[in-house]
């Protein structure tokens, strides 16, 4: 049975809509407050499945392959990286510099991204239903898009770019939104605090001028902020076949330094696994003075690998793990994670219902609080925590392994995360999956005097400042552009003044910042150059031997 589509028409170049079998036509002008008002007049009594939006100017869409789309994954699909939106608006750098998702993917392949364009976009009935409106207070609707593609993406819509959504010779025409809009953005998607932030760090680089600025500040507050939709609730069942979820071969990875007694209760809970692991590869990198070498016969039960490795590396030891690893999935763990009997059949079960390549879980993090509330509900992941994460091995394939920039240094994860998103996978963050994650006092990067201050202590402690290590600031200048990797380092130092806590609290640890500050940024500033000395010898990333390949690693 075909899908009904009811088809928005932009006829700006073209007096009269094409002839449309799937549904109803609505011919609109190219405007926020008119497409709005179309939504509003048609949504509640809509039966179509989809709302396809479709600029004269493209010619007309191809039925045939409108209906194609709505088979792939996602519940908003859309060419907004083919049509010019990437980048945009250039205001987020100021607030999100390094954000996963602010890093564009080729503009050519099927991948995830909240740019849009409602030139070419199709979006499913249910989102329009659940998430809202296109708003109407923009000025242009290339702003009013980016506002709807963010808003949708972080509260759980699966939103894909296809490129091939429009004809293949479609000329790229870069957008921009008048500098109102990208403010209003600002404001609406992230708040009072950071669209002052962001215009003032605005004004400080040129970005724009006083007047505009002002006349923007002034024209944003008088309209009240839009209240924000509740998480999406999916429930569209793709149309996928069965899968034998107690017959997928599982390889569990798990790098230990230094941390038995936690290892020893995660491979007790990995017996209680009501999907049983196809294996599980440890790589052991403790002294070989204090290891342990009977793991193997004391779990004779478990399918364990064991590997000893006497140089200690994070990146190293992974890598060593998936090159030994033989199974369809990887699982990443930690070794302090505590994890549930379902933590397996969770993960094939998320990754089949989602027809995703990657799905990963969240930590519980012990005496870190609560997790931040875009930690618990479903949506696209923007991150790739490798101590609650499983991943189709074929997915490893293109983006290769563990970069060894980060052997000793923080956010390995981050970055073969990265490399997975901007190869097109559909990742997804479930939080229904999660483990308990004790941050043990000894072993893993603190062996490598890594991560010895969090975000977490520096909010509750007056003299702890999480400044950004050598390999974060490396990631932030391999992946994003200069004044991305800038403006990190702007957030980071003002968050060096930030604590949980009353007002005497904060008194303090304003002044304690403040003496400290011509030595955070000195220390900023060495670890910003060490980072780029650090270019001329990474990335070093190994590639992961195609299953059935005689072919080794390069």
């Amino acid at each position: 049975m075909k899908n009904k589509i009811d088809l928005i028409w932009f006829g700006r170049n073209s007096k009269y809509p094409p002839s449309w079998a799937l549904g109803e036509i609505w011919p609109t002008d190219f405007t926020p407050y008119a497409v709005n008002k179309q939504i509003q007049n048609r949504l509640e009594n809509s039966t179509a499945n989809a709302w396809l939006f479709w600029d004269s100017s493209l010619g007309g869409p191809d039925p045939k392959k409108i209906q194609t789309v709505l088979d792939l994954p996602g519940d908003l699909w859309h060419a907004g990286l083919r049509l010019g939106m990437g980048g945009l608006p250039d205001l987020i750098d100021f607030v999100a510099p390094t954000w996963m998702l602010n890093c564009d993917p080729d503009q050519m392949i099927e991948a995830t991204s909240w740019r849009l364009s409602l030139r070419a976009c199709l979006i499913r009935t249910e989102v329009l239903r659940q998430m809202g409106n296109v708003c109407p207070n923009f000025q242009s609707l290339h702003g009013a898009a980016l506002e709807l593609g963010h808003r949708y993406i972080m509260h759980g819509v699966i939103t894909r770019h296809i490129p091939w959504l429009v004809p293949e010779k479609t000329r790229l025409v870069p957008c921009t939104p008048p500098f109102e809009d990208e403010l209003r953005f600002v404001y609406y998607r992230f708040g009072s605090f950071w669209s002052r932030w962001a215009m003032g760090r605005a004004l400080l680089a040129r970005y724009t001028s006083p007047q505009k600025a002002f006349r923007a500040n002034r024209k944003i507050y008088r309209t009240p902020k839009p209240l924000g939709p509740k998480p999406f609730t999916h429930s569209h069942e793709p149309n996928l076949p069965p899968i034998e979820i107690s017959k997928a071969k599982i390889s569990v990875l798990i790098p230990t330094l230094d941390r038995y007694p936690y290892l020893l209760k995660l491979l007790s809970q990995l017996r209680d696994q009501t999907i049983k692991p196809f294996e599980i590869i440890i790589i052991d990198q403790t002294e070989v003075g204090r290891r342990i070498t009977t793991l193997a016969k004391e779990f004779a039960d478990l399918p364990i690998k064991l590997i000893c490795q006497d140089k200690a590396g994070q990146c190293s030891s992974r890598n060593r793990g998936l090159k030994s690893s033989t199974g369809d999935f990887i699982l990443f763990l930690d070794d302090d994670d505590e994890v549930p009997s379902t933590l397996m059949e969770d993960h094939l079960s998320s990754l089949h219902r989602y027809n995703a390549y990657s799905s990963s879980g969240v930590a519980n993090e012990i005496g870190a609080g609560p997790l931040p509330k875009h930690f618990t509900y479903f949506r696209a992941s923007d991150v790739f925590p490798t101590n609650n994460t499983m991943i189709k091995r074929e997915t490893l394939y293109p983006s290769g392994l563990f970069d060894l920039a980060y052997e000793h240094g923080q956010r390995a994860d981050g970055d073969l995360g990265m490399r997975v998103y901007l190869s097109g996978a559909v990742m997804i963050l479930n939080p229904d999956i999660a483990v308990l994650h004790h941050h043990a006092p000894r072993g893993g990067l603190r062996s490598h005097n890594a991560r010895v201050i969090t975000y977490a202590s520096s909010r509750q402690k007056i003299f702890h400042r999480h400044l950004p290590s050598i390999t974060e600031i490396y990631l932030a200048k391999r992946y994003f552009t200069p004044r991305q990797a800038q403006e990190i380092l702007w957030l980071r130092t003002l968050g060096t003044f930030s604590v949980q806590g009353n007002l005497l609290k904060k008194f303090i640890k304003f002044f304690a910042s403040l003496i400290s500050l011509p030595d955070t940024l000195w220390q900023v500033k060495k670890r910003y150059h060490q980072a780029e000395n650090m270019l001329k010898d990474y990335p070093q990333i190994q590639k992961l031997k195609i299953s059935g390949s005689k072919k080794g690693t390069t």
